[in-house]
């Protein structure tokens, strides 16, 4: 990994992030998403044989109660029970944030009632990405919120089901249909609606820049959780940090995908070194090599401090998916940080924990997002509605001044519905 010494004034051109600024990428995402609005199935099957080889039509595009059956049969007994344990973790985990969206109704004026109540939306469309890995645990991160939250109804789009443990999860976590599509089709199909796929309230998950792309373009049309790029973690570590174990965390998050980017900030020219001959190292024995590789040299950096203060500051900056606190006094920089995605504080609590097991969901704000966007949860499927119940006598009390107000604003309908209530 490269490593090079902080400069405010220079540190934006230092960095090399993937961005999804792509114009060629976007115009064929358009295309994509205004055939599938137009022609449904036919469009959506049409880019399914093109981009995946799947033949597919709306007698196969539902994966069956008896195919998920199947999966069960292929699947070790025992990691189906691993993934029931972290599936609970993120159940308990979410069902305490549940609990506090209470409604609430207070009492004004004279006689009338403000307030505010929750509902959760009612059709979620969850996409599970299949290209270079699959991800049985996104269903977990994504689903399990969700049901927390009291979404009615759950779908998934993806476009591999080669990992049986993806339908045994979506199974587990009550999802109501699996769709095997996948790429932007998918997205604008849940989008827009076609004759087999419905269309929901909200699509989230991760997926590829093409993904990414139409979720942006359907924004509007449906709810999107977040647009999020490439996979990245930051690790803050001092002298007390174990190399290796450092080591290890970046390429966790290098071995997604040759976009990804890792960054080790320290305070530390010995453990930098330290740092980057253990990559190296460990590097040479991924099954994922090729991927981690090129990402550690395109997106890698070590970033040296003058000291801790600084490198909140630098991590703050970044603002980064995953952010580990790998100090003596862990707690303490951890407490400073202000843009992260997800905080893993301590020796002990290394990314993957969080990815798969911990209880908050993995779907993270990447690419600086971080910096006004939020971990998936369910607050990403819940919306707020302002709750108004007037008394006659506290509008006609309030009535001069709203009268005046819209009045000023030119708009006359406005003050004539206040003004033939108080002539009545």
């Amino acid at each position: 990994m490269q490593i090079i010494e902080y400069d405010a004034k220079d540190f934006e051109k230092s960095l090399h992030r993937a961005r999804l600024d792509d114009e060629a990428k976007t115009r064929a995402v358009a295309e994509i998403l205004a055939r599938v609005r137009e022609g449904g199935d036919a469009a959506l099957f049409e880019y399914a044989r093109r981009f995946d080889g799947a033949e597919l039509s709306g007698a196969n595009v539902v994966v069956t109660d008896e195919e998920i059956d199947a999966a069960y049969s292929a699947v070790d007994p025992a990691l189906v029970e691993s993934l029931r344990r972290a599936a609970k973790n993120v159940t308990d985990y979410h069902l305490r944030q549940r609990a506090k969206f209470c409604d609430d109704m207070h009492s004004v004026g004279k006689s009338s009632v403000l307030g505010w109540k929750y509902r959760p939306m009612s059709r979620v469309g969850l996409y599970v990405p299949g290209g270079k890995a699959s991800y049985p645990s996104t269903v977990l991160m994504t689903a399990l919120p969700a049901k927390a939250a009291g979404v009615k109804q759950l779908i998934v789009c993806t476009p591999n089901l080669d990992n049986p443990l993806i339908a045994v999860a979506c199974r587990e976590c009550g999802v109501d249909k699996i769709y095997r599509v996948g790429g932007a089709q998918a997205i604008a199909a849940m989008a827009y609606g076609t004759e087999s796929v419905p269309r929901v309230d909200i699509i989230a998950g991760p997926g590829n820049v093409y993904v990414t792309l139409a979720k942006k373009q359907v924004f509007g049309d449906v709810a999107v959780d977040m647009i999020a790029g490439p996979s990245e973690v930051l690790v803050i570590a001092d002298d007390s940090a174990d190399p290796e174990w450092v080591a290890a965390d970046l390429l966790s998050q290098a071995e997604h995908d040759e976009m990804a980017s890792c960054f080790l900030v320290t305070d530390s020219r010995e453990f930098a070194d330290k740092a980057a001959r253990a990559v190296e190292r460990q590097l040479a024995a991924l099954p994922r090599r090729a991927i981690a590789e090129k990402s550690v040299r395109n997106n890698g950096r070590i970033i040296l401090c003058k000291d801790m203060d600084e490198a909140v500051a630098v991590a703050d900056a970044i603002a980064p998916e995953h952010l580990e606190v790998c100090t003596a006094d862990a707690d303490d920089v951890a407490a400073k940080i202000s843009n992260a995605g997800a905080l893993f504080v301590g020796h002990w609590s290394p990314e993957p924990l969080g990815d798969y097991y911990a209880g908050p969901s993995h779907v993270l704000p990447t690419s600086g997002s971080a910096r006004f966007s939020s971990v998936l949860s369910v607050d990403t499927f819940m919306k707020k509605m302002s709750y108004i119940n007037y008394s006659g006598e506290d509008l006609l009390d309030a009535a001069d001044d709203i009268v005046a107000l819209a009045e000023s604003e030119g708009f006359g309908a406005h003050a004539n519905s206040i003004k033939i209530r108080r002539r009545s």
